[in-house]
């Protein structure tokens, strides 16, 4: 699983400054941050996950090096990735990370899954 630990690392300490409620999972081919059992920030190879208002969606398609987030073909409206050469400075980082946590808590769960009865 190819992901940038650094920039896991600095998404990490931004979210554990205000968040105590937080679990790591590997899933989509990185490492995804889970706040409050909700998908928040994610890490892929050379790009981060974030999940976001959907108001906000095509307001920030507009910043630079930030693109849809397609799943099966597709778009994912309140998931976006951005290029991590536009996360540089630890501002630009702050950012993203604040959007997304920002919205979290008017996220939806997703549905736990249940065992099937036989």
């Amino acid at each position: 699983m190819a992901y940038n630990e650094k920039m896991a690392d600095r998404i990490r300490e931004i979210i554990a400054a205000t968040h105590i409620i937080t679990e790591e999972k590997k899933m989509f081919a990185g490492l995804c941050f889970m706040v409050d059992d909700k998908m928040c920030v994610g890490v892929q190879n050379n790009q981060v996950m974030i999940r976001l208002n959907p108001n906000l969606f095509d307001e920030v398609l507009e910043k630079p090096g930030c693109i849809p987030m397609e799943m099966t073909g597709r778009m994912m409206k309140g998931f976006v990735f951005v290029d991590e050469a536009a996360l540089t400075s630890q501002k630009q980082l702050n950012y993203w990370v604040q959007l997304a946590l920002e919205y979290n808590p008017y996220a939806k769960s997703s549905k736990k899954k249940t065992a099937k009865k036989k």
